[in-house]
């Protein structure tokens, strides 16, 4: 099973999060952009972009945060961060 939690930050506290379960047999990127979009879709968001430094912490860390960069509308919060959880 695969597992992403996305939190929500402003001000140093968490204002929203979310866990997407995935246990379908796909790649580890299908997963995860997948995980992205269904996050966007319940916090009522427009996807971000995935900048190399976005990718970096991904790729190192199983963890990345969007800030308003990554973002082409306005956001009323700091940062999305998505964390991989559990893999298969």
């Amino acid at each position: 099973m695969f597992r992403l939690w996305a939190k929500i930050f402003k001000d140093n506290r968490m204002l929203k999060d979310t866990v997407i379960e995935d246990g379908s047999p796909d790649t580890r990127t299908h997963k995860v952009f997948r995980a992205l979009d269904e996050v966007c879709c319940r916090f009522d968001l427009g996807k971000p972009i995935w900048l190399d430094a976005t990718i970096h912490a991904f790729k190192r860390y199983d963890k990345a945060r969007f800030y308003q960069d990554n973002f082409i509308e306005s956001i009323d919060f700091d940062y999305l961060e998505i964390h991989v959880i559990e893999e298969d």
